[in-house]
């Protein structure tokens, strides 16, 4: 069975790529590595402004990159009105703050959760700072990653490090504006191994609608077991209204923060497929789409802007999906029709179509062409020289 999208649905199809946006992480524009090595290269950023001059780069040559998300403390600086204009001058925002709870030797058996109630009040504490920074930069969206778990049987209560947690949740919770909104990540594994104290989905919303309508779950490519059905807990989440972030990277054995779609494009084109059928691409929609992937051997700029154009590529093809014959397969009990349906717009060639919609927003069809063309690379390489190289931790 073919099917082939109407001229209305490739027009609507161009009218959501043209809104459509993805926030960079400031920290893939440091050096990062694997667990024995971080790497060096030229011109890497040396400071928060110069994250956000290289990540300003993306945008510039993709069109849909005008956000850049931050990492506190990885990127303080004494003046964050200061920086949020010079993001503003570089034509992008401060999108959402992440917190930073797992390299402090204090949190080596946790950090909301620990057994000590010093060690919680500082884990809440960091979490204030960074609201402190969101008001300071006009960031409306708290991002946390928590990192703690145990390695042993009883090591530690399980139950009790879930009280702890929402405890402490619902403190950081309580100092946000009410224009802000908290976003909970989970993670099935490492650096904890026997268990982590939010390991999938199900624990971060069960916390998240404890706390109120303004805490919802991130999504993290990266974050699941091997073969599980991503696309499910999309589903699932955006039933609920509860999705909040996604965090798109790609891996193959674990955490691995790879190029988006690097590893199974398909499997991103079924995500996104997802998204479009719950409307939730919008971006007014409250879900916000992110990178989240540190670039080991190959150079950051190009590696974010490869990202964007897999991100993009796949968001078409879900776009071109014919809504109305798949209802209809799905409905007759056409399962060889209805698969044939999102192969049909899975296998559509979508670059000449994003080429052109470039071209129509002034920009080089070819991205990735224009800013090896640009030079840029060069430049920073000859100016940053001196001074720490941003990397983990810095």
């Amino acid at each position: 069975m073919t099917t082939t999208t109407s001229a209305a649905g490739t027009a609507a199809a161009r009218d959501a790529l043209r809104a459509q946006t993805i926030e960079l992480p400031s920290w893939a524009f440091g050096n990062s590595g694997t667990r024995f090595k971080v790497f060096g290269s030229p011109g890497t950023p040396r400071d928060p402004f110069e994250k956000i001059a290289d990540a300003a780069q993306v945008n510039a040559f993709t069109g849909i990159a005008p956000r850049v998300s931050l990492h506190i403390p990885w990127d303080l600086v004494d003046d964050y009105e200061a920086l949020a204009r010079h993001a503003a001058d570089h034509g992008v925002s401060i999108g959402m703050i992440n917190s930073n709870l797992f390299q402090d030797d204090d949190y080596k058996l946790g950090s909301l959760t620990h057994p000590d109630a010093v060690v919680r009040k500082k884990a809440v504490d960091h979490h204030l700072q960074c609201v402190d920074v969101m008001r300071a930069t006009g960031s409306k969206e708290l991002k946390l990653w928590l990192p703690d778990g145990t390695n042993y049987p009883g090591q530690d209560s399980i139950r009790a490090r879930q009280d702890r947690l929402a405890d402490s949740l619902a403190e950081i919770y309580a100092a946000l504006d009410d224009d802000h909104q908290l976003v909970l990540e989970y993670k099935f594994f490492e650096p904890a191994f026997y268990s982590m104290d939010i390991p999938d989905w199900g624990t971060s919303l069960l916390h998240c609608l404890a706390l109120g309508d303004r805490a919802k779950v991130v999504l993290d490519t990266g974050h699941h077991a091997p073969g599980t059905n991503i696309e499910f807990i999309v589903a699932q989440l955006v039933r609920q209204r509860r999705l909040g972030a996604f965090d798109f990277n790609s891996r193959f054995y674990a955490d691995d923060d790879l190029m988006a779609g690097a590893a199974d494009p398909f499997q991103l084109f079924r995500i996104m497929h997802e998204i479009v059928q719950a409307d939730v691409l919008r971006p007014d929609s409250g879900v916000n789409f992110m990178l989240d992937q540190c670039h080991n051997i190959e150079a950051k700029i190009p590696g974010q802007i490869r990202s964007v154009m897999n991100v993009q590529e796949a968001t078409a093809k879900a776009l071109l999906v014919d809504a109305a014959a798949l209802d209809a397969a799905q409905r007759a009990g056409d399962v060889l029709g209805a698969n044939g349906v999102l192969m049909d717009a899975y296998n559509t060639d979508v670059r000449p179509l994003l080429a052109d919609l470039r071209v129509e927003q002034g920009l080089d069809p070819n991205p990735m062409q224009a800013y090896a063309a640009s030079g840029y690379a060069a430049k920073i390489e000859a100016e940053r020289v001196g001074g720490a190289q941003a990397g983990w931790g810095a």
